[in-house]
């Protein structure tokens, strides 16, 4: 017998999987499918605008090292925030985008573009997930 859904029972991982997985690959993927268009729409033109920033100002992108605790921190939690960016950071990898660690202000700020653009797309995933439990509209 099957159980009828109440109406403050929260949604199945049916409803807000496909959310969370657009969402991490396409920045405002989400909400877009959500039907929540403004939101999508302003997630998707700004972080695709912080992470075409970030490589404009030729910032680098991280990669997992290990060394003592801090320089994994660093780099992972960096990669971490990369990788977020989804589909950027996959197209930015796939047509070899690499630039060296080199000191000087833009490319320190480029570098700070691309992690926030990641992490910015990563509260988006959260966004739609809360969206789609409906503990938000």
């Amino acid at each position: 017998m099957a159980k009828e859904k109440t109406e403050n029972e929260p949604a199945g991982i049916r409803v807000w999987a496909p959310a969370v997985a657009l969402g991490l690959l396409v920045p405002g993927g989400g909400h877009l499918l959500l039907k929540k268009t403004g939101r999508g729409v302003l997630l998707l033109v700004a972080i695709t605008a912080m992470f075409l920033f970030g490589l404009m100002m030729r910032g680098t992108m991280f990669t997992p090292q290990g060394d003592d605790l801090l320089t994994i921190l660093i780099n992972w939690g960096g990669w971490i925030g990369d990788a977020c960016g989804g589909i950027l950071y996959l197209m930015a990898m796939w047509l070899g985008y690499a630039q060296p660690d080199i000191a000087g202000h833009a490319h320190d700020y480029g570098t700070k573009f691309l992690v926030t653009a990641g992490l910015l797309n990563l509260l988006a995933m959260v966004d739609a997930f809360e969206i789609a439990r409906g503990r938000k509209s």
